[in-house]
């Protein structure tokens, strides 16, 4: 591989330490003279420290008040002198990774007697971070003063706006007054020729608002009708920030590996793309909601129906309602029919997890792969009349669509580990009847490193669309009970010696926290239909490489 060329090199004054300082267009490196370590009292081998230049916040002139005046008596008193003696320098500010995937912008401030070079060193740091056309110079920001512990405000006065400020992005921020005010302004009023991205501030219900309003906003400038089931999406071209601020921030736990609204802010800045998946519902040809993260009927809608009654609780009713709901421990009965992924994307037991640069969500469907695909899937249909759909019918307590992970603090594998963010499928997760001990069982492993799906009552599929119909009943009566069913009946799921009504034996679907209005749906997963300021969890060994870069005290 060819060694990049130097744009500048120089000797330069580090926190008392002669370094040399070398830039070319995508590094920033120094590293101590040595000259300046025989002089020292230490004889350990000098360390090149590197900065990445995509991952340089932003670069200043540095003034008087930013001087270091933390340390011993004895090392003020060095700084000031070296202050006399190089009385120009220049902070660069940059991305140092820390613990469980945590960022944290750091600063190193070089030194120099001559004005001329510091002046040099500036305008080439800018003219390269100039070059990075992905990062964005103007943000439209809604926060949600509401959600969570009411603390988005804070949050992103005291955390996020002065890193804004630090790399000069521009925010015009709008604090919501009611719910769904963000989408119902993203939809017609705002303005969005003038922004790079859309930020909210809040949980995933913020985000949800953002996605349907940009989401809708842009099928409407395309003229995409959303109430068609088998309609061709317009993907979103604005990128959409997350600022943690809610009770669970699932969405960006996801994507970027923490909920720490400094670290997403720093995503931001450096304009991270992460494409991912959405999941169009639909119910009898008409549009009810996108889904990134789960759908879920039975246990988890029952859950959130439930909870939605002891809003008064706070974050603490999810877990009164889970206790509630698993011991009323529920089954419903209806017909699944999904059609499967192609085989070359996996399977969601491969144990491949989607992590930053995953080579599975890199790939994006041409306009051809998905004019190849429908033609395969009408000569399988004229071959042998199933139209590539499989079909399942039974009893369960809990039907699940995984569109990613949904890994989080609770839950750090997630309900379905291998799933992926941006390959144009969900993983359907089907938990059939079962004892009340084998689905606490099943609970359990979204907790530790067990396969979760390691039971014969859990079956999962790679899917690309799926559709659900309840099964209907009409009140019988208890001579209707004693008759042996026909083949379009089904048996009552209460066994009290009472009339039932098996209507009120449906559940609802949870879509991304959201309730859904009908039972019987269909769903398609839209492939990279949105793009977030994210770049997808990255592995452990890459955080502790780029994190033992700054470990010398010369630059903490």
């Amino acid at each position: 591989m060819e060694k990049e060329a130097k744009l500048l090199s120089a000797r330069l004054f580090l926190k008392h330490r002669q370094v040399e300082v070398a830039l070319n267009r995508s590094v920033l490196s120094w590293k101590e003279t040595e000259e300046s370590r025989r002089r020292s009292s230490f004889s350990e081998t000098a360390h090149r420290h590197e900065v990445q230049v995509c991952e340089i916040v932003a670069v200043r002139k540095t003034r008087e008040g930013d001087q270091d005046n933390t340390g011993t008596r004895s090392s003020q008193k060095k700084a000031k002198q070296q202050s006399h003696l190089y009385p120009h320098a220049f902070t660069v500010s940059y991305i140092r990774r820390t613990r469980q995937h945590h960022w944290r912008c750091s600063d190193v401030t070089f030194h120099s007697s001559n004005k001329g070079v510091c002046e040099q060193w500036i305008q080439v740091i800018n003219e390269q971070l100039s070059l990075i056309t992905s990062r964005p110079k103007s943000l439209l920001v809604y926060i949600n003063p509401y959600g969570g512990k009411r603390r988005g405000k804070r949050i992103y006065k005291q955390k996020v706006a002065p890193l804004f400020r630090l790399a000069c992005i521009s925010a015009d921020v709008i604090v919501t007054e009611r719910a769904n005010h963000a989408r119902d302004h993203l939809k017609t009023e705002a303005n969005l020729d003038k922004y790079d991205g859309v930020v909210c501030v809040g949980g995933d219900g913020m985000f949800s608002e953002i996605l349907h309003g940009l989401v809708t906003r842009t099928q409407t400038d395309n003229g995409v009708d959303q109430d068609r089931s088998d309609a061709e999406l317009a993907p979103c071209s604005l990128r959409i920030g997350i600022i943690p601020a809610g009770s669970t921030d699932c969405i960006c736990f996801a994507t970027v590996g923490t909920n720490d609204p400094v670290t997403s802010a720093l995503h931001i800045i450096v304009g991270d793309s992460q494409p991912m998946d959405a999941c169009s519902v639909h119910h009898n040809d008409s549009f009810l909601r996108y889904s990134v993260s789960l759908l879920g009927y039975g246990f988890y809608g029952d859950v959130l129906t439930d909870s939605e009654r002891k809003r008064w609780l706070g974050p603490a009713r999810y877990d009164l309602s889970g206790v509630k709901t698993f011991l009323s421990h529920n089954y419903y009965e209806g017909t699944i029919s999904f059609l499967p992924a192609e085989n070359n994307m996996g399977n969601p037991r491969d144990k491949l997890q989607c992590r930053s640069g995953c080579c599975v969500c890199q790939r994006k469907p041409s306009l051809k792969d998905k004019q190849r695909e429908m033609s395969e899937e009408r000569e399988k249909s004229d071959k042998d009349g199933s139209s590539g759909w499989s079909v399942i019918r039974g009893k369960f307590i809990a039907i699940n669509a995984a569109n990613m992970s949904c890994a989080c603090p609770r839950s750090p594998k997630g309900v379905s580990p291998s799933a992926h963010l941006a390959d144009g499928t969900t993983d359907l997760i089907l938990v059939r009847k079962c004892s009340r001990l084998d689905f606490l069982r099943h609970l359990v492993r979204h907790t530790n490193k067990d396969d979760q799906f390691d039971h014969s009552f859990v079956e999962v599929h790679r899917v690309r669309k799926f559709r659900f119909q309840p099964w209907l009943h009409e009140l019988v009566s208890l001579e209707d009970l004693s008759e042996t069913p026909k083949k379009t009946g089904f048996r009552p799921i209460c066994s009290a010696q009472t009339t039932c009504n098996y209507g009120a034996t449906h559940s609802s679907w949870n879509c991304d926290g959201e309730i859904l209005p009908h039972a019987a749906i269909q769903v398609s997963v839209q492939c990279q239909l949105i793009r977030l300021f994210a770049r997808g969890i990255e592995e452990q060994q890459q955080q502790q490489q780029q994190q033992c870069v700054f470990e010398d005290p010369c630059t903490l």
